[in-house]
């Protein structure tokens, strides 16, 4: 070291000494400096490159759907085990309820997703929990019990993961948000007719999770036409180079059973209608996913508007809307009339939404209360409630 070098450092030293305060205060401002750009640099690196991370951060993770999962639930579920795998990470997707609606079956068994079902918390593979397509866990045993790692999902609601929370309401489709965390990380979508090896890029979209994804949205968006953003466009744009036509007909085109048939066709047959409005009770069913089914014919009859489907099945009831009525928001809608019944819930988007209640409740008594339910049903679709 130089004299003149020394006689600074020397200077200096004796500076700091006499003035501790200003070497506090400025080692403090260094400090947030270098701990603000590096939040900063963390934040603003795009949502897919922030999820692949977290992933990556972990040997092993749980992907958990809601109950019941349906195609958006079990596509959003796929994409993120693919990511997991391709950043050396094993996941397994798991799931509480049952996939009973044949359009839910033919997606599982066409795409071969493999999924596991769970009746506890226990059950979960790991800790290191993703929810996918919901953002509070529920349906099994001990749910609260669960604080999930990262969520993802485009339903309005409270839950956050611990490390990363990433919900889009405006989002007609939760796997419209995994097909753009893959086009974060520019993935490839890899064509039917492509071997994956022979795709030269660090990360890829296999074709039977763009084909889920892509199926996800329409599903979830009504074929886009039911409340999409411009991203779920976007984003089935962004898929279609590898979606495989012949798989995504197998599972849009399932046979239907007689049952559900029928649930159809007493929903059409037993509508009460007022305005543009109706309501319809299928009465007992052992198939609970013929119900969003039976409403989805119902909201198609000419002069309807908005249509609420209901029916019972091993003690709870289950209800199942759908709008076309700018003034009626679905979700809103079951979520007043069943606000104040006990054992209620209820809830959706602008177009549709879904609610149950436990018929077990002693201040509930089925179905001595229906006509106080649908009484709540009307005034809700008209805005009272």
């Amino acid at each position: 070291m130089s004299v003149a070098a020394e006689q600074f450092v020397q200077r200096a030293v004796t500076f700091a000494q006499s003035h501790p305060e200003l070497l506090a205060a400025t080692l403090v401002s260094l400090i947030v400096l270098v701990g603000g750009g590096y939040v900063l640099h963390q934040f603003a690196r795009p949502a897919g490159v922030r999820f692949a991370s977290v992933l990556a951060e972990h040997e092993h993770v749980s992907i958990l759907t809601h109950p019941n999962p349906d195609p958006d639930a079990m596509a959003a579920a796929m994409g993120v085990a693919s990511l997991a795998e391709q950043v050396d990470t094993e996941a397994v997707i798991q799931f509480p309820g049952q996939i009973r609606h044949q359009e839910n079956r033919a997606f599982r068994n066409v795409l071969e997703v493999d999924l596991e079902p769970i009746d506890r918390v226990d059950d979960l593979q790991s800790w290191a929990v993703i929810l996918v397509d919901h953002n509070e866990p529920r349906g099994f045993s001990d749910s609260e019990r669960l604080t999930p790692l990262a969520v993802v999902d485009h339903h309005p609601g409270e839950g956050r993961g611990e490390v990363f929370t990433d919900v889009r309401t405006e989002y007609g489709a939760c796997s419209s948000v995994i097909a753009e965390y893959f086009e974060d990380l520019d993935a490839t979508p890899v064509p039917p007719d492509v071997h994956e090896s022979e795709v030269d890029s660090a990360y890829v979209v296999p074709s039977k999770v763009a084909t889920g994804l892509f199926f996800g949205i329409l599903t979830d968006t009504n074929r886009l036409t039911s409340g999409p953003d411009p991203a779920d466009f976007d984003a089935s744009s962004y898929l279609s180079a590898g979606v495989d036509e012949n798989l995504l007909d197998r599972i849009a085109n399932p046979q239907v059973s007689a049952e559900t048939l029928e649930i159809k066709a007493t929903a059409i047959r037993e509508r009460k209608v007022e305005g543009a409005f109706a309501i319809s009770d299928v009465g007992d069913v052992s198939n609970v996913d013929a119900i969003p089914q039976a409403v989805d014919e119902l909201i198609l009859l000419e002069g309807i508007t908005a249509a609420i489907v209901y029916g019972t099945r091993d003690g709870v009831l289950y209800l199942s809307g759908r709008s076309r009525d700018d003034r009626v928001h679905m979700g809103r809608v079951l979520d007043a009339a069943l606000d104040d019944i006990p054992g209620g819930d209820g809830g959706g988007h602008t177009r549709m939404g879904g609610g149950q209640i436990s018929l077990d409740e002693e201040e509930f008594v089925w179905p001595g209360r229906r006509t106080g339910l649908v009484d709540r049903l009307w005034r809700a679709l008209e805005g009272d409630l």
